[in-house]
């Protein structure tokens, strides 16, 4: 190989390509975590040492040139490479230090992990958690995280998972809201009553018709695609909501809906790349949890 040929930057090439993902200097500067003129001096850089033009500039926006888009494929080649690199290194470290990412949704993030991240840090205290606390599943396999508590069993073949256990999800009101609002504690009470809703409702909707539920989209007051907000509006009295009896029931100042609610059932999953489980950081992050989320 002529290396005297590869006459660019690599952290320049970062910057282009995450700035192509992103769509913006500003978007892709967040996720780098540096300055936005830094990353557009990057960007700038690139262009000259490969001595193209990668993006037209319209005001603010960016858009790839023909010559950026032919270009991406093989960045993304390098960054995978480079992904891969990293978790093959990562994967021979055997401190038991450092710092272990761990992804959850909001809710679970907010109201099952603190306690249980406490614990673990009693337990090994030269350990750091980062708790990336969202709704969207992190990429294990571009090392958004190295951990993710999931609701859902995973299915590329390099990640490795435990199933932890079932959870069942309840309807859940303030019995304040609940006195002014149905006269039984059946199911068909609650059809006169308003729901906290989220982002996306046709499953929940077509999830609590098949339970006997006949409601429709204009029974929900609210709707937010955070869990967090969705919970702590059903805490507030706005409406009925619905959450994992972990934490519904652990909360005192509600109560299930109704009597004959049929929960909905799934599974919790703690979630890996195979390679990372070699490092003893997160192998141990891993045990931990896994031994507390299933107890």
């Amino acid at each position: 190989m002529d290396w005297r040929g590869v006459n660019f930057d690599w952290n320049h090439a970062r910057a282009f390509l995450v700035t192509a993902q992103e769509g913006s200097l500003s978007a892709a500067a967040r996720v780098l975590g540096v300055a936005q003129p830094t990353l557009g001096r990057q960007v700038r850089a690139l262009e000259q040492e490969l001595d193209v033009a990668l993006f037209e500039r319209y005001g603010r926006g960016l858009e790839l040139t023909p010559t950026g888009i032919s270009l991406l494929d093989h960045v993304r080649s390098m960054a995978d490479a480079a992904n891969q690199l990293s978790l093959q290194a990562a994967g021979q470290n055997e401190a038991v230090a450092g710092r272990v990412r761990v992804s959850a949704t909001d809710s679970m993030a907010a109201y099952l992990l603190p306690s249980i991240l406490r614990d673990l840090r009693a337990a090994y205290p030269k350990i750091t958690v980062e708790l990336l606390a969202t709704n969207t599943l992190s990429d294990l396999r571009r090392r958004e995280a190295d951990i993710a508590l999931r609701a859902a069993e995973p299915t590329q073949p390099d990640l490795i998972a435990r199933r932890l256990k079932d959870f069942h999800a309840y309807l859940y009101a303030t019995p304040e809201y609940l006195r002014q609002r149905r006269t039984g504690n059946s199911i068909a009470d609650l059809v006169d009553c308003e729901f906290i809703g989220f982002d996306d409702n046709t499953e929940l909707l077509k999830q609590f018709n098949a339970r006997g539920l006949a409601i429709g989209s204009d029974h929900f007051c609210v709707a937010t695609e955070n869990h967090t907000v969705h919970w702590e509006l059903v805490k507030a009295g706005m409406g009925v909501g619905i959450t994992m009896s972990a934490i519904g029931d652990a909360e005192p100042g509600v109560v299930r809906a109704c009597d004959d609610f049929q929960p909905y059932v799934g599974s919790l999953w703690l979630v890996s790349h195979r390679e990372l489980r070699h490092t003893r950081r997160v192998k141990a992050v891993f045990g931990f949890l896994a031994g507390r989320l299933t107890a």
